[in-house]
């Protein structure tokens, strides 16, 4: 070729290659990877490819779920404008009908049924700025007691249990750069290999350094295959199971007396009941061996630091809460808090899930982790929002309970913003019904989603690449989001819905808004003082910095790595210790002759929640097209099931038919189910309605159930 020709051919490309770079982070888990889009224009087609960022969380790192993550933003799916239900069918209509369709059917519910008629059921993937504007949406502007979020379904038996034993939630007391020199870790009901995958070098460079890691799961997983040690035990039992590495901790006398003498207050009546208990028992009940509760115990007792995480599997149970608060005694008895490579981590699910607690989602929090119910908060937040305290609502209930509100005929509107209760919930189909009754309900979404279908009214919402704000990571970083592309069509931020939906029902003094940033800077304001304190946060810092911990009371504040070093936040600044027992207060479903299977349900990595984003990016949907559920060949063989044959799942609550998928990973007496797909293969259709009585979490890990191969369903 001639350099003639190799200049022309030069000159083209750069003609026909434009490229565009859109600063952004992740939209899926709590690691919150920051990336860049790079968009190129290629003669009449654009390509695109994610490349990670430098950040203080993961340096870079991304996995296959943010690489593929534009593929669903770019969806020819996206809801672009309004839709108005008419006869059964989703029609487009302007931005102004709906706000008078909202503003009339708000009104007339409320007149009809009364102010708490209307509830609001919000999302932790949202920023924070839209978090802390629905709560404030909810109180303000409808007047309602009736808000929660689907974070409820995912943090609160962690946050509960943070809250009550420390005084305060923060996911993580320390930061990620302290795991590596840690030496002896607990994974508790956390596959962090596949749930977040990015975090993974954390615990690598551990095991590496000589960290001794434990991991508790019913299954064998990509993260279990990390682990020194694995503790198979039975699903539902993990609160048992810390009774027994606490008994092991206490009898062995691996306690730390001078913290526990300082800093700690219950430890006598604890260890009361831990001697009482019979260690025998304690391995039927839990179904791992004794040796192997010694081992894990003697590991974690001798080493001068250690650090203890949980996720899902320990905390969807009836007991949930309570189950971590075992967790958190065993590490107040051997000292391991509140010093270097020593402490406790709630491993986050989604995106937002710590800062979208912490500004007003719950039914029964104010911005700054404040409480609903105590008066010298509600004053405060009120001055901000410029009303009588005396305005503000009351508690509500948690998310399932608003669905049983429905059902009760109490609530009769719902504003549903980035959620899809009918396959996240428990008791899928008693949502659904619920749902059903409603005389109104809008949803805001990307997408038509299962919920969304049911919904009189579809407002179109912008995806991660556009919608500029801060998030709050797994260790408690509140991060900034930034975003550059174009929203699509007429879709809008969450945020302006909120606000337009607040000005065409005449509330438009307390929803002034015209940017995120300007969002935040009242949100700055609202937390100042409390618990969760971002006041010393701004958007320039974040910039500079790349994330600040909160909590940051002012500007000069550098955040705070690691919490509780020389106090708790209790009053009197100690932990509190309680005795957790064997068996929970809510009884768990027993299997038995009719239905004899344990049935667990959990993640893959390729997908997220419900699944509504990640079927939608064909890279992605393509890895895991169904559903399936994990059996062990043993079992398999008692009941007659096929490997990779179509089976039918039953429960108490009703059944799912998916395909079979032999592994040996998993015990005997346990069926895995992913909980991503929705409909007929929708796990959440087999759990049921039973709540933790702490924090109302649902027990998603454990029902009991029975199998058959799907031939012989057709033949009866």
């Amino acid at each position: 070729m001639t350099e003639l020709m190799l200049k022309y051919f030069r000159t083209k490309q750069k003609e026909v290659q434009k490229e565009k770079i859109y600063e952004t982070q992740c939209p899926y888990c709590s690691m919150q990877c920051k990336m860049q889009l790079i968009e190129q224009s290629v003669v009449s087609r654009k390509q695109y490819k994610t490349v990670g960022k430098d950040n203080p969380t993961t340096q870079g790192r991304i996995c296959i779920k943010g690489m593929n993550a534009y593929q669903h933003a770019f969806n020819r799916e996206r809801l672009k404008y309004p839709m108005l239900k008419v006869n059964g069918e989703f029609v487009r209509i302007t931005w102004e009908q709906a706000l008078e369709y909202i503003k009339n059917n708000f009104t007339r519910i409320q007149e009809e049924d009364g102010l708490n008629a209307l509830a609001v059921y919000g999302s932790a993937s949202i920023t924070n700025e839209e978090a802390y504007l629905l709560g404030k949406f909810a109180r303000v502007a409808l007047k309602t007691k009736y808000i929660d979020y689907n974070g409820r379904l995912c943090m609160s038996a962690a946050a509960s249990a943070a809250s009550q034993t420390f005084g305060m939630d923060r996911g993580f007391t320390n930061s990620l750069s302290e795991i590596p020199f840690t030496r002896c870790i607990i994974l508790a009901g956390t596959n962090i290999a596949e749930c977040q995958p990015t975090i993974m070098p954390y615990f690598e460079e551990a095991k590496a350094n000589g960290a001794f890691l434990i991991a508790i799961d019913p299954r064998e997983t990509a993260t279990t295959k990390l682990a020194d040690l694995h503790l198979k035990l039975k699903p539902g039992t993990d609160a048992a199971l810390a009774n027994g590495l606490l008994k092991v901790i206490i009898e062995e006398n691996y306690v730390d007396d001078a913290f526990i003498q300082d800093r700690a207050q219950g430890f006598q009546e604890v260890k009361e009941y831990i001697t009482s208990l019979d260690l025998e028992e304690i391995g039927e009940i839990t179904g791992v061996p004794i040796s192997q509760i010694r081992k894990a115990a003697a590991k974690f007792g001798k080493e001068e630091t250690g650090m203890i995480f949980t996720a899902r599997g320990v905390e969807q149970q009836t007991d949930g809460s309570s189950a971590v608060r075992n967790f958190l005694n065993i590490l107040i008895t051997t000292g391991k808090l509140g010093r270097p490579n020593c402490g406790y981590g709630a491993i986050t699910g989604q995106g937002n899930g710590q800062g979208a607690r912490e500004h007003g989602q719950k039914a029964d929090q104010l911005p700054g982790y404040r409480s609903i119910e105590n008066e010298e908060h509600r004053e405060y937040v009120a001055s901000v929002w410029g009303i009588d305290p005396a305005e503000l609502p009351g508690k509500g209930v948690s998310a399932y309970e608003i669905m049983e509100k429905i059902h009760e005929g109490e609530i009769t509107g719902m504003f549903l913003m980035c959620s899809n209760p009918i396959v996240s919930n428990p008791n899928a189909p008693f949502v659904k019904n619920a749902l059903k009754k409603l005389k109104f309900l809008v949803a805001v979404d990307l997408f038509v989603s299962e919920t969304a279908r049911l919904a009189d009214l579809i407002l179109p919402t912008s995806s991660y690449l556009e919608d500029q704000g801060t998030m709050t990571n797994v260790e408690g970083r509140v991060t900034l989001r930034e975003a550059s592309c174009p929203l699509p069509g007429e879709a809008k931020h969450d945020w302006q819905i909120i606000v337009d939906i607040a000005h065409a029902l005449g509330k438009e003094k307390y929803f002034s808004f015209s940017s995120a940033e300007e969002i935040f800077n009242e949100l700055r304001l609202a937390s100042q003082g409390g618990m969760a304190d971002y006041y010393g946060i701004t958007y320039e810092r974040l910039r500079k910095e790349g994330g600040i911990l909160w909590p940051c009371p002012d500007l000069l504040h550098k955040g705070t790595m690691r919490l509780f070093e020389t106090s708790f936040a209790h009053r009197d600044g100690k932990a509190v210790m309680a005795v957790v027992p064997n068996k929970p207060v809510v009884p768990k479903e027993e299997t038995g002759k009719e239905y004899p299977l344990y049935l667990t349900t959990g993640r893959v990595m390729s997908h997220y929640l419900t699944g509504v984003q990640t079927r939608r990016s064909p890279a992605l949907a393509a890895r895991n097209i169904e559903s399936y559920m994990e059996i062990h060949p043993q079992t398999a063989e008692e009941y007659q099931i096929p490997d990779q044959s179509l089976v039918k799942i039953e429960s108490r609550r009703g059944s799912i038919i998916v395909r079979s998928k032999y592994s040996e990973a998993i015990r005997p007496d346990t069926v895995f189910v992913p909980f991503h797909w929705a409909d007929s293969q929708n796990v959440n259709n087999l759990v049921g309605k039973e709540l933790d009585p702490v924090c109302r979490m649902p027990g998603f890990k454990l029902s009991a159930v029975k199998v058959s191969p799907v031939n012989d369903v057709y033949a009866n």
